[in-house]
């Protein structure tokens, strides 16, 4: 399943203003973000478990365990943002 990215705030200054990614039907927000963490660099650090982060599904606050589905767009951005 193809799901959007989007990125905000610190995270879209390191990692841009989104992508889109494959994943394995029945995945999750958090297999997600572990996949995109285990590719190193600017997405392990943007995105590390230690680092704090909110993330939202179709535009809706959400957490780790949350199901995707083909077409989900996804939003990760720090946990206070500037207007």
């Amino acid at each position: 399943m193809k799901v959007q990215i989007r990125y905000f705030a610190s995270i879209r200054e390191a990692l841009g203003p989104g992508e889109s990614i494959d994943l394995p039907a029945g995945s999750t927000l958090g297999a997600l973000r572990d996949t995109l963490i285990a590719r190193g660099g600017s997405h392990g650090e943007a995105l590390a478990r230690g680092r704090a982060l909110r993330a939202a599904l179709n535009q809706v606050m959400a957490d780790d365990s949350a199901a995707l589905a083909d077409g989900a767009e996804v939003a990760f951005f720090p946990p206070v943002t500037g207007g």
